[in-house]
C-alpha cells in the first residue's frame, strides 16, 4: 500500500497542508545529507511536515518491532523522492528524534 492511498499529507511553511507528491522536498535530497526527525508514532493520520528547519513526522503506525521507524523512513524518502534503501538511521532507533541520512 502505497503513502498517497494512506493519506500521507505535506506540511510546507506557514502549515498549509494537502496532498503529498512524491519527491516534494528533492531539493533537499543531496547525498550525505543529515535529517533530523520528530516523530510522533500512533498519531491519527500520516503526515510530513518542516517547520523552521525542523522536520515533523506523524505516522499511524505502533511503536513496536520497528514498525513505526520503517513507516517514518517510507514517509521521508517518499517526501525527498528517493528509494528508501538510501537512507540510513543513524540514531534513535527507539527513540522519537531521529537523524536519517541520505546515501
Amino acid at each position: 500500500m502505497g503513502l498517497a492511498s494512506r493519506g500521507l499529507a505535506l506540511g510546507g511553511a506557514g502549515g498549509q497542508h494537502g496532498a503529498m507528491k512524491k519527491g516534494d522536498w528533492a531539493e533537499l535530497a543531496v547525498s550525505g545529507a543529515e535529517f533530523s526527525v520528530k516523530v510522533t508514532p500512533r498519531a491519527r493520520r500520516n503526515a510530513v511536515s518542516r517547520e523552521a528547519g525542523q522536520i515533523r513526522i506523524t505516522v499511524t503506525a505502533a511503536p513496536e518491532d520497528g514498525r513505526a521507524t520503517a513507516a517514518v523512513a517510507e514517509a521521508l524518502a517518499h517526501a525527498l523522492g528517493v528509494a528508501k534503501t538510501r537512507l540510513t538511521l543513524l540514531r534513535g532507533a527507539v527513540a522519537r528524534d531521529k537523524v536519517f541520512r541520505l546515501d
